[in-house]
């Protein structure tokens, strides 16, 4: 089983200084364009100054894993992604799918055991070492995911 931090990541739409939303088909085809248009407005806010490539190894992830499991990489589905910057807290990233979810608490520990060798699995892991503080809503199909200034 993986540790995942069950920090609960809170915002308040009120306190963020900057934030952008993108919706893209569910399809493996639409992570890296997704990725490359949230990251260009990720690198204008000051909040990732210097974290940028933890913030874009995590949103990865979190999409590339949205678009597989909560999609089932299919084009009639729709990912949801939204960065934004709480200036005294950092930046705020929520991934939102249409899947039937998940429970973080079932996934298996990719560096234990057999696992170690396998070729996948190890999305939820970079997210929980790379953020500071990670949460999941709606049963698995959002991710919350917090960077620290």
């Amino acid at each position: 089983m993986t540790t995942t931090r069950l920090d609960r990541v809170e915002f308040d739409p009120e306190r963020l200084h900057s934030r952008r939303s993108v919706r893209f088909a569910g399809r493996l085809e639409a992570i890296s364009p997704a990725v490359d248009q949230l990251m260009r407005e990720v690198r204008a806010m000051e909040c990732s100054r210097g974290k940028e490539f933890e913030i874009e190894t995590a949103l990865r992830e979190a999409i590339a894993n949205a678009v597989r499991h909560g999609c089932g990489n299919d084009a009639a589905k729709e990912v949801e992604a939204w960065v934004g910057c709480d200036e005294s807290r950092g930046m705020l990233i929520v991934v939102r799918d249409p899947g039937p979810g998940f429970d973080p608490a079932t996934i298996p520990s990719p560096v234990m055991g057999q696992n170690v060798f396998r070729s996948h699995g190890r999305g939820i892991y970079l997210i929980n070492e790379l953020m500071d503080a990670v949460s999941f809503e709606g049963g698995g199909t959002e991710i919350r995911m917090l960077k620290k200034r």
